[in-house]
């Protein structure tokens, strides 16, 4: 897939680290509340649906060309989000934040063999290696705090099921980015997994009411750090970048996670998290330099 860097203000990748930084923060702000999760991530949709509203031409939708069946892949899109979150933030409740980004770096292997099955995408075997590399490092990050516990092993089946509808969730989107802008697609799947949460909440009697300001703060942070500048970033980078190369930069949230907790938590770095974090970093940066190189050097021969 070829990147088209003029539709972007600055280099795709800028925006992939910033979306990546951003994510990394909705572990910690998810821990730091008591909410039930499955509603804090409906009013995280919720919320980032009306603060995208006014920024939206709704009058050209009816221009898409968009057959029954798109709108059927940006609905399933919808559906995999909400139960991302649903899962994914649900597990955090059960394990650690360590054990879950383990599974949560398993993305990439997800999509990488969705990508080959739906769009005949081929990985190189510098971008297996890469990809193995990074992986490993995050297992190498969380391994002193991996549980074992009968409660860690519920949480991690949880992580396991959120990871693989988020990588549907991004297959989904990479399949109709041609078709529709990011920002009507982003509020409308952000809408549609919100529905989710909301029904789910409703079948299991979760208020949605008489929450304090804090909560709503936590609410509106959730909304506008990891949801804006993460999720959507994400959407938006799908078109050019291709499923598979925004997951694995994704791998690097445990990494910024370390780093966001040494500098404003006064956590120390283990030697374990320092060992996974240069591998993970090292196939990161490997991956990507090849990724450049494959989109330059052509475009340097059509110059010649």
């Amino acid at each position: 897939m070829k990147m088209n860097k003029s539709l972007y203000p600055s280099h795709p990748y800028i925006l992939l680290f910033i979306s990546i930084l951003s994510i990394s923060i909705s572990s910690i702000l998810i821990k730091s509340s008591e909410t039930p999760t499955s509603v804090a991530g409906m009013y995280r949709l919720f919320i980032t649906v009306i603060l995208m509203l006014p920024f939206v031409a709704w009058k050209r939708l009816r221009t898409l060309e968009m057959s029954k069946k798109d709108w059927s892949v940006v609905l399933l899109a919808g559906l995999f989000l909400g139960l991302h979150f649903l899962f994914w933030m649900e597990s955090l409740v059960h394990t650690s934040v360590a054990s879950s980004m383990v599974i949560l770096s398993l993305q990439p292997l997800f999509v990488m063999i969705g990508s080959y099955l739906i769009f005949k995408e081929r990985a190189n075997m510098v971008t297996i290696l890469c990809l193995i590399t990074a992986l490993a490092g995050s297992v190498i990050i969380a391994w002193g705090d991996i549980g074992v516990s009968r409660e860690a092993l519920i949480g991690d089946g949880l992580s396991l099921v959120g990871t693989i509808s988020v990588s549907a969730y991004m297959l989904a989107g990479q399949k109709v980015s041609h078709k529709i802008d990011a920002n009507r697609y982003s509020i409308i799947v952000f809408f549609l997994g919100g529905s989710v949460l909301l029904v789910y909440n409703l079948c299991n009697h979760f208020s949605l009411t008489g929450y304090n300001v804090s909560d709503w703060t936590y609410f509106l942070l959730l909304a506008v750090i990891p949801t804006i500048f993460g999720q959507f970033l994400i959407n938006l980078l799908l078109k050019s970048l291709g499923a598979t190369t925004v997951s694995v930069g994704i791998i690097g949230e445990p990494v910024l996670a370390i780093i966001l907790a040494f500098v404003f938590l006064g956590e120390t770095i283990s030697l374990f998290q320092f060992v996974g974090g240069m591998m993970t970093v090292v196939g990161m940066a490997v991956y990507f330099w090849a990724k450049s190189v494959r989109y330059t050097v052509p475009e340097s021969r059509n110059l010649t």
